[in-house]
């Protein structure tokens, strides 16, 4: 409460006014029950917000291609209703596509080239839960706030098939695009194309990715981002095998980022917190399948030991050597699961298998990726422990930056290195690798040599196809 006469700032009153605005919306969505119409839903909450200018929810035309013909000459009415179609899309308006004639089949939602505003965004959110299949959001130029990226990450979890979204032209001040990336997050296709995203933003966008389990493709194209933003990409693919296509064309990325993108293709070691985070995980896994083997032992040694003593007369006793051979084999199991555990601390003999192969338990399988990932297969090599480098990403766009020759030489190392050891299976490695526009010379080995390794896609469907007459 204040006093009478006492001025207000403008942010606070236009905080106010927004907090306002988004109860009216929530209070008409409340008492209306949305159709799964958004022609009819979205006027009709706008208009129980109060929300004045409503933008009109229209049908996306269908993309237009070329004549092979020269066409005649149109009438004037002609032309000037393909000049109204051609600008109509930069008017405040919905735009929809449907699967098929239903206003109901709603696939993708489009907002192109007006601001949007937070009450408009509340209306919105809750009509676009009411359309069973809706799979994309593409939002252009509609100067997003940080304000508004918690509703837009909120999106997939009350849209059941909302898989794409698309914020392209949508600078923000301060770095918050991170936030669609968390650990929940059930995107897997996210464009962040032309927003200026620079080193700190990409910083927490790779910091977002290591603990991301959904994204597919990635798009940061046309971006600010340089070789310290490229480094931190390349620190969160380090723990991060869902993230199949990654575009950073069009921005200032030299040598060094080259490398440290081709360094997580390869084998890497470890960090220090990593390897003692990964000896904590060891340790717990070992106790736990410790402790499963010890009560089912001594489960089926009660169960044996009462089938005994039904069995036996009433003045003999059960063999007491029976459970003191179950107590040393537990002994010996978990002498056994400990020392496994700990293995990873000794340098390899020459003979011995390369420590640290221990296999995922069931309870830890379920984890997060990051604890999955600290626990795979590792090899030690002068001391550090190594673990294989990402062979899910198979799409690699580094077009229109700053690549000389010596990054090159390195993502062709890595590249002849992921090629030459033994796949996993149901993962190839790098197969597209976009350099075009950097600063390699035609005339480059390095080059002609990667593009070699780099097989067509015609290729590649014919081998998969192989393999699927195969099996």
């Amino acid at each position: 409460m204040r006093r009478r006469g006492e001025r207000v700032p403008r942010e606070k009153v236009a905080e106010e006014e927004v907090k306002s605005g988004g109860r009216k919306a929530e209070q008409g969505a409340e008492q209306y029950q949305c159709s799964g119409l958004l022609e009819q839903d979205f006027p009709e909450l706008c208009a129980r917000a109060g929300i004045t200018g409503v933008p009109r929810v229209t049908l996306r035309p269908p993309p237009s291609f070329p004549a092979e013909e020269e066409p005649p000459e149109p009438p004037l009415a002609e032309v000037l209703a393909r000049i109204e179609r051609k600008y109509s899309p930069l008017q405040p308006r919905i735009q929809v596509e449907r699967e098929h004639e239903d206003p109901r089949s709603v696939r993708a939602v489009f907002l192109r080239g007006w601001k949007l505003e937070e009450a408009v965004l509340g209306v919105l959110s809750q009509c676009l839960p009411a359309l069973a299949g809706l799979q994309a959001v593409h939002l252009w130029k509609v100067g997003l706030t940080e304000r508004l990226l918690p509703a837009l990450a909120a999106l997939p979890g009350r849209c059941p098939r909302l898989r794409t979204l698309s914020l392209e032209g949508n600078p923000l001040p301060e770095p918050a695009f991170h936030t669609l990336l968390g650990s929940d997050s059930t995107l897997a296709h996210l464009s962040l194309r032309n927003n200026s995203i620079g080193d700190a933003a990409a910083r927490l966008i790779g910091q977002s990715l290591a603990c991301n389990r959904s994204l597919v493709s990635l798009s940061l194209s046309f971006n600010r981002i340089s070789d310290l933003g490229a480094g931190g990409i390349a620190q969160g693919l380090r723990l991060n095998r869902s993230l199949l296509s990654l575009s950073l064309a069009n921005n200032d990325i030299g040598d060094a980022g080259a490398t440290r993108l081709a360094e997580v293709l390869g084998p890497f070691a470890l960090t220090h917190a990593e390897v003692v985070e990964r000896r904590r995980l060891l340790l717990a896994e070992a106790l736990g399948r410790a402790r499963t083997t010890s009560k089912e032992t001594e489960g089926q040694s009660e169960h044996f030991s009462s089938l005994r003593s039904s069995a036996a007369a009433p003045d003999t006793l059960p063999p007491a050597k029976h459970g003191k051979k179950k107590k040393e084999l537990l002994q010996k199991e978990e002498a056994r699961q400990a020392k496994k555990s700990l293995e990873p601390r000794r340098a390899p003999s020459k003979t011995a298998k390369p420590s640290g192969q221990e296999k995922l338990s069931p309870e830890v399988g379920d984890g997060p990726p990051r604890v999955q990932l600290l626990l795979e297969e590792a090899k030690q090599h002068l001391g550090s422990i190594i673990l294989p480098g990402n062979r899910a990403l198979l799409n690699l766009n580094l077009s229109y930056n700053h690549v000389t020759e010596r990054g090159l030489g390195a993502l062709l190392a890595a590249l002849e290195r992921q090629q030459r050891e033994a796949a996993r299976p149901g993962t190839r490695g790098l197969l597209c690798l976009s350099l075009e526009g950097n600063r390699i010379p035609p005339t480059s080995p390095a080059f002609a040599r990667l593009q070699e390794l780099l097989l067509p896609l015609d290729s590649l469907r014919d081998e998969e196809e192989e393999e699927d007459g195969g099996a």
